[in-house]
């Protein structure tokens, strides 16, 4: 239950993070933000909701539920969003920021990268040379299309390209549907993944301001306007380590968790390149 407060209240949510994945890479999903969601839109009075979303992108799919739940709850509730991009908010992210009726940067925020990506490495010289001979066994002809040790096909690079630009043309129809007539009809890169600072992105029309939260709800709601910010339950790595088996609440006997340790650095060097494709 939230604190009693006579002081008009706007409801803060704050989206940090890659989007989407699973076991130790805790990224936003629409499993994990609906009660915080839920809540966002319901513990207040005023017709504001503000949500801050500071994330590289990730899964299509769950930048697409995410939006469509703020969505849903904007129309539901008749509140109208207000996003403010904080660091980044790119390619998912930016998918994200596009259910705000309004969206606001700071001058130095990084938005855009409209586009699909997918990359991988090859590993099929590196296996001839020490010698090591795959065996991949499969029922169904295409069970085994893009694999790393084995050389690249036509085809398969082919149908990849063709899923990444109907899911493409998903996010560009999304983002077009939303800013309509505010965005640039002379910028070529718009939609190619390309990305802007905070003033350009105005300028492109894929914001509508330079403003922090705080500014704004006040302009909207008088100097007393307070925020009250919707906690989110994303954990990091060690603090989800400690429910696993054999781990005690100071982290010891992680030599348990071996493999689960090595997947949690993997997610997290993945996490990390994310960020830095932004400078980040």
């Amino acid at each position: 239950m939230w604190p009693f407060t006579s002081k008009p209240t706007v409801p803060v949510l704050r989206l940090n993070g890659p989007i989407g994945g699973g076991g130790f890479r805790q990224g936003l999903s629409l499993a994990a933000l609906a009660g915080p969601l839920e809540k966002a839109f319901t513990m207040s009075k005023l017709p504001s909701v503000a949500i801050l979303v500071n994330s590289p992108g990730g899964s299509p799919v769950q930048s697409n539920l995410i939006f469509k739940r703020i969505r849903q709850l904007a129309t539901e509730k008749e509140k109208k969003v207000y996003v403010f991009c904080e660091d980044v908010a790119a390619s998912g992210g930016y998918f994200i920021a596009v259910a705000g009726d309004e969206i606001y940067v700071d001058p130095s925020s990084i938005l855009g990268s409209i586009g699909v990506v997918a990359a991988g490495f090859g590993f099929v010289e590196a296996i001839d040379k020490l010698g090591i001979e795959r065996r991949v066994y499969t029922a169904g002809e295409n069970k085994s299309v893009l694999d790393p040790f084995k050389p690249e096909k036509s085809e398969d690079i082919d149908h990849l390209l063709s899923l990444q630009r109907e899911i493409h043309d998903v996010f560009i129809g999304v983002v077009k549907d939303r800013r309509g007539a505010k965005l640039s009809t002379t910028e070529p890169d718009l939609f190619t993944g390309r990305f802007w600072a905070g003033a350009t992105s105005v300028e492109l029309g894929l914001a509508d301001g330079i403003m922090d939260v705080r500014t704004k709800m006040r302009s909207l709601h008088g100097d007393k306007v307070q925020l009250r910010v919707v906690p989110t339950s994303r954990k990091g790595l060690f603090a989800r380590l400690r429910r696993l088996p054999g781990i005690d609440g100071d982290v010891s006997g992680l030599r348990d968790v071996g493999e689960g340790v090595g997947g949690g650095v993997l997610s997290a060097i993945e996490e990390r390149a994310l960020w830095a494709r932004y400078g980040l």
